[in-house]
């Protein structure tokens, strides 16, 4: 039988996976990384709602993290693009856009999610800004703003309370004809928010920083926040090759302890999680790691 290169292969090297690394370099686990250095919150100016990194810029907080993994010397770094996988018995093989073939034991996806924006001018270079997804990693630094949600329907149901609860001067933009049933629009009517069913044509912004938005023949209105639910892609299609069921969400399908439907394939971070923070892609990750580590330490303890 082939020896595999390394015992773990991690796609992925931002925080979710750097994470699943730390747990298995503390328990001497032979393992590779494979990143190119593209992670999705990259021009995002700060991150929240994690202990003892309020604040810091995503940047940072991955330098620490690569850091503090340098001196596990079981842990290697491949910038690089993982595009294709197989199964070799009871190994993995990964080959990358630079033409390596690397094994392994046990691989673990850490590849987040590519989101697909609507064609806003402007709206891209405010993602992660001032347009952002999620009220508890940004909404505090915009509370009391005059803020929309370009989202429709039940997301949008789903996100006002909680966007309601940090400011008063809330509008709904469905960006085409609106999908709320009577109930629902009652509700918003009782809580003040009005819903702007008209295309958006384009996103005023300095430096990212939301101004106005323009509906064509409209008058625009003044901003300072959007919240955007988008839909999103998974970044790799490896996973299907490998026959990784995905959810109906989009979703790569694991159960509590980050397995995958594939035997000796985990997931962890915003691919597997609708979760989607900072904070909550280092806990799958660690919990991640811990997992691997057992299921190798159970196969080599007979």
């Amino acid at each position: 039988m082939k020896q595999a290169d390394f015992e773990v292969i991690i796609i992925g090297g931002s925080y979710s996976g750097l994470s699943a690394a730390m747990s298995l370099g503390r328990s001497l686990r032979n393992v590779l990384i494979i990143d190119n250095g593209e992670p999705c919150n990259q021009q995002t100016p700060h991150s929240h709602n994690f202990l003892t990194q309020d604040g810091s810029t995503p940047k940072d907080i991955y330098i620490k993290a690569k850091e503090q993994l340098q001196k596990y010397d079981t842990i290697q770094f491949l910038n690089d693009l993982a595009i294709t996988g197989k199964r070799l018995g009871d190994l993995f093989e990964i080959t990358t856009k630079n033409g390596k073939k690397i094994s392994c034991q046990k691989l673990i996806f850490a590849t987040g999610i590519k989101d697909l924006l609507p064609a806003i001018d402007g709206l891209a270079e405010c993602w992660g800004i001032s347009v952002i997804h999620c009220p508890y990693c940004h909404g505090y630094e915009f509370k009391n703003a005059k803020t929309a949600m370009i989202t429709n329907g039940e997301r949008a149901m789903h996100l006002t309370s909680l966007i309601k609860n940090l400011t008063d001067q809330l509008t709904i933009l469905t960006n085409g004809p609106s999908d709320f049933n009577k109930d629902q629009l009652k509700k918003l009517k009782r809580n003040n928010i009005s819903v702007i069913e008209n295309k958006i044509e384009k996103v005023e912004h300095q430096n990212g920083y939301v101004e106005n938005v323009y509906f064509g023949t409209h008058e625009p209105i003044a901003f300072q926040a959007i919240y955007a639910a988008v839909p999103f892609v998974q970044h790799t299609d490896i996973l299907q090759s490998l026959g990784c069921q995905i959810t109906e969400q989009g979703y790569i399908s694991i159960d509590s302890f980050q397995r995958t439907t594939v035997n000796g394939v985990f997931a962890c971070g915003d691919n597997s999680s609708p979760m989607r923070s900072v904070a909550n892609a280092v806990a799958a990750g660690s919990l991640t790691g811990a997992m691997v580590n057992k299921e190798l330490a159970d196969a080599s303890f007979l």
